[in-house]
């Protein structure tokens, strides 16, 4: 018996000591200046479960076993994105209110869905992710490769579907329409689940879908992808050609994941929170969960280098928007 309460009480006292040690790590994690000294709150524009969400959330927590402070996420959803993105704008530049987001931060100044330029009102942190899409058509349709989808007009009408007016995927195939000259009728639904459906019934011919969504439609035969959307092709899909190899030079269509905080926050913050994502990131583990959802751990960047492809994105959309006749509403 007394051996046992011995046992019992060197196994506290080994927890305590550990505890310690690790809260004391946790101290030393912290920059000079204290930081974080409360709790960091990250928004995230759409409904848990979704997956800015989910990286969003497991970033969260490895920052919070890093620092000791509890870093949360905070949903709000509305507007399409918008909301959380004005929250960030108002808030202090003093690292404890963060954005994660995906195109919806990128494309709401093209869609003049804020009242500011977010170029100018945040300070875009570190790339988590990007993904890529795939070009589908039906299974039945007699195309096999780009150049005989942009060739198909001239024999039959061709509609294509995306997930509504304004959305990434309704903007990126009005870019393949600009850049490829092919002539198609958009049908905006409610989501690109139900566009997808569309498109194995041949309801439409055409769409671009995430890997995610399409994946499987593709390996049970439901759908056809004759292409993806990166400028290289994707390891999970070595014979998908890219959309630039196959016809349409330079396109690209892609949508990445990162953390965002309002401008102006001190640069030492910055530049941990940069590191600390990006060291999240780039771990084993990380890599192979995102890599599980068909997408790619974005490779280590400063925060400079993210905020000139933020800013080439928005730009991009800008003049794209400007010299098209693309019907926004």
């Amino acid at each position: 018996m007394t051996k046992n309460i011995e046992n019992i009480l060197l196994r506290a006292v080994f927890l305590v000591c550990a505890c310690a040690a690790t809260g004391a790590q946790a101290q030393q994690n912290q920059l000079p200046g204290g930081y974080p000294s409360k709790p960091i709150r990250v928004l995230v524009g759409s409904s848990a479960g979704g997956g800015v969400d989910i990286i969003s959330r497991a970033v969260a927590q490895k920052l919070t076993e890093h620092w000791g402070r509890s870093v949360v996420v905070d949903n709000r959803t509305g507007a399409g994105g918008v909301i959380a993105v004005e929250l960030l704008a108002q808030a202090s530049p003093d690292g404890y209110t963060l954005y994660g987001g995906g195109s919806q931060v990128v494309t709401a100044t093209p869609l003049k869905k804020v009242a500011f330029d977010t170029r100018k009102a945040l300070q875009p942190v570190a790339q988590m992710t990007s993904s890529t899409y795939l070009l589908v058509v039906p299974a039945g349709l007699p195309v096999n490769s780009v150049k005989e989808l942009i060739a198909l007009p001239k024999s039959r009408p061709v509609s294509y579907g995306s997930a509504g007016m304004g959305s990434s995927t309704h903007l990126g195939t009005e870019l393949f329409k600009f850049m490829s000259g092919m002539d198609m009728v958009h049908i905006p639904y409610r989501g690109n689940g139900q566009a997808l459906n569309d498109l194995i019934a041949a309801q439409i011919q055409m769409m671009f879908t995430s890997t995610i969504s399409g994946a499987p439609h593709m390996k049970s035969g439901r759908v056809k992808a004759i292409a993806v959307t990166s400028l290289r092709r994707l390891p999970v899909f070595p014979d998908l050609p890219t959309v630039s190899e196959s016809g349409v030079p330079n396109f690209e269509m892609d949508n990445f994941y990162g953390i965002y905080a309002p401008a102006g926050l001190p640069p030492a913050i910055l530049s941990a929170l940069n590191q600390q994502i990006v060291r999240i990131m780039n771990a084993p583990e990380m890599k192979q969960r995102v890599a599980a959802d068909g997408a790619e751990v974005a490779p280590p960047a400063s925060p400079g280098a993210f905020k000139e492809k933020f800013a080439k994105q928005i730009d991009m959309w800008e003049k794209f928007i400007k010299t098209t006749n693309i019907k926004l509403e």
